[in-house]
């Protein structure tokens, strides 16, 4: 046998000793289990049932009016006729409402003055004032755009029938008071829902966390109690380390290609999620996807000395890594340093491209340049995790000496 088919043989032999290792591993330790393999699940559904109505409805609003005459009525029942307010108390004051606001009763008062009717018919410009809860956004743009809808409409409609009172057409009028009509249509997110909005990039952070979470824990048990030693033979070569980072990420690889199939597949459809992307441009991005967050996950597992700095370090970056991501706040409101320093993770890549892909119904050449990045930093984390495991095994091997006994297989 040549010297190149026995070096092949003890690769093919230590990859396949490392993954059934970091199988075993992994489903005798419940932490690891719970995070690497039932925390995406978990996640995901008390995202999606928390977000299950999409759309926030029937905001509590209070209307004060002082005006109190048939057309200030009329002008109060459209604030009832949609979906997103109702009127839930009417004040008598502003003082009342002041109370009832900061109580948190109401989400937004709305100021009928005293001369609202005669400016109206009088065809003088009346006011109307709006004092919208701006602290909590989702009630804010509800009360602020249903309110002013429904008051362009009473304008609208008064100026119509004054028009006709004044000997116009009913064309001329409608001309006359709405001179654009326009068609609104809300692309990959018909319904304008949140859960629509966000859940993509939820669980894309998901997995990079929990993976990296859970890569860490293991990383952290085995560097805590001198285990990396045992995966590498005596008089181990060069590049032996990289049966070892094959061999751990084809684990992970394998156990979050069944999670994502439930979460991509029978989870999306449960509530509702769009599913506009091609089957297979949808697993070529997600095998780019998981390739990157195994290398980032195994590279820093190296770091960690104890099995606890994996929680520890990590928990608190996932609020951060979803900003850095471009989802919940644009771009081009990010400071080109900070947007940079996101670009490190694959979350950064794998958001935009998914949700081009799923929900927008992109193809893999208009997400190529996600692909890149996402392929760019599997080698470079890739190449990381070899140096962090070769020089982790020197350490140990110099630390603690393992003397190769007879039967001994190494891996």
């Amino acid at each position: 046998m040549s010297r190149f088919t026995k070096q092949t043989a003890s690769y093919w032999k230590q990859l396949g000793s490392v993954v059934r290792n970091e199988f075993r591993t992994i489903f005798k330790d419940g932490g690891v289990m719970l995070i690497l393999i039932f925390a995406l699940i978990i996640y995901a559904t008390a995202y999606s049932l928390a977000y299950g109505s999409q759309v926030l409805r029937n905001v509590p609003i209070g209307v004060v009016d002082e005006c109190r005459t048939p057309t200030s009525r009329s002008l109060i029942d459209t604030f009832n006729a949609g979906p997103n307010t109702y009127v839930a108390y009417n004040p008598t004051s502003m003082e009342e409402a002041k109370e009832l606001f900061y109580g948190r009763k109401i989400y937004g008062v709305v100021y009928i003055p005293s001369d609202y009717g005669e400016k109206l018919y009088g065809g003088e410009q009346a006011n109307v004032a709006i004092y919208a809860d701006a602290s909590y956004f989702l009630m804010y743009r509800q009360v602020f755009q249903e309110v002013v809808t429904s008051i362009g409409k009473t304008g609208a409609m008064v100026e119509f029938q004054r028009l006709i009172a004044k000997g116009a057409n009913i064309p001329q009028a409608q001309a006359t008071t709405q001179p654009v009509i326009y068609q609104s249509h809300n692309l990959f997110n018909p319904y304008l829902g949140y859960g629509t909005f966000v859940m993509p990039a939820i669980i894309m952070v998901i997995i990079q966390q929990t993976m990296l979470i859970g890569i860490g824990m293991i990383g952290g048990t085995w560097r805590e109690f001198g285990l990396y030693r045992k995966l590498c033979p005596a008089g181990r070569r060069r590049m032996s380390t990289l049966p070892i980072v094959l061999g751990r990420g084809l684990v992970y690889a394998l156990i979050y290609a069944v999670t994502c199939t439930y979460i991509l597949g029978l989870h999306y459809r449960l509530f509702h999620f769009p599913m506009n992307g091609a089957t297979g441009a949808v697993m070529l991005f997600m095998a780019a996807y998981l390739a990157a967050c195994i290398a980032m996950g195994i590279a820093v597992s190296t770091l960690f000395r104890y099995r606890e700095n994996s929680l520890l370090l990590l928990l608190w970056t996932s609020i951060p890594v979803l900003m850095l991501s471009g989802v919940s706040y644009p771009r081009q409101g990010i400071p080109d340093w900070l947007f940079n320093l996101g670009q490190l993770f694959p979350s950064s890549h794998g958001v935009n491209g998914f949700i081009r892909i799923q929900t927008m119904g992109a193809s893999i050449p208009e997400v190529f340049a996600e692909i890149k990045w996402l392929i760019i930093l599997t080698v470079v984390y890739g190449g990381l995790a070899c140096i962090g495991i070769h020089q982790v095994i020197g350490r140990e091997q110099r630390e603690h000496p393992v003397r190769k006994e007879n039967g001994d297989e190494g891996c």
